[in-house]
């Protein structure tokens, strides 16, 4: 009983953090139809919904490296990008760090228990650990420090409001963050 119990804990987190995921990439896609400014983190967003689905198994073969080569391919566009401003560092890692969990041996989708010899788990998953706990916490500190205002809907054309678009990347990167816990 205790098993199942755990079990159903573990898929509705991992459905929720689908949810979580797939609505910031959708947000992310109708922004970058609009702007054009997006397309990197709709990628990301509806890239790390595909990777947290509960599969049970069935599907494994073929999720890591169709995953895999699509964030490389991010991953080489934001490379691309960085000539232009080091803002595109965070989507670099960001890619980066989907494609370590996509191909991370012997965890299938990125979610499993490999660890290293020392019993913890690996150098770069602590690393990435440290690195999107820092981001989520400056993220989040910015969000409230924006004073909370509700802006008026922007008018057509226009960008959404900065909170929003700080939402968004801050549910991203709480996901990421999720997503590495996992690990």
């Amino acid at each position: 009983m205790h098993g199942s119990a755990t079990s159903l804990a573990t898929s509705v987190s991992s459905w929720l953090l689908v949810l979580l995921c797939a609505v910031s990439g959708a947000y992310c896609l109708r922004r970058a139809r609009r702007s054009g400014g997006a397309a990197g983190e709709a990628v990301m967003g509806l890239g790390m919904a595909l990777m947290a689905v509960p599969l049970g198994g069935a599907g494994e073969g073929w999720r890591a490296p169709v995953l895999g080569a699509v964030f490389c391919g991010a991953a080489l566009h934001a490379l691309w990008l960085l000539r232009c401003g080091s803002h595109h560092a965070h989507h670099l890692v960001g890619s980066l760090t989907m494609v370590y969990m996509a191909l991370m041996p012997g965890t299938g989708s990125g979610h499993g228990q490999e660890h290293s010899p020392t019993g913890g788990p690996p150098l770069l998953t602590g690393v990435l650990l440290l690195y999107y706990a820092g981001y989520v916490m400056l993220g989040g500190t910015r969000l409230i420090t924006t004073g909370g205002a509700v802006h008026p809907r922007p008018a057509a054309g226009r960008d959404a409001p900065t909170e929003l678009v700080h939402a968004c990347r801050l549910a991203m990167g709480m996901g990421m963050l999720a997503m590495l816990l996992t690990m």
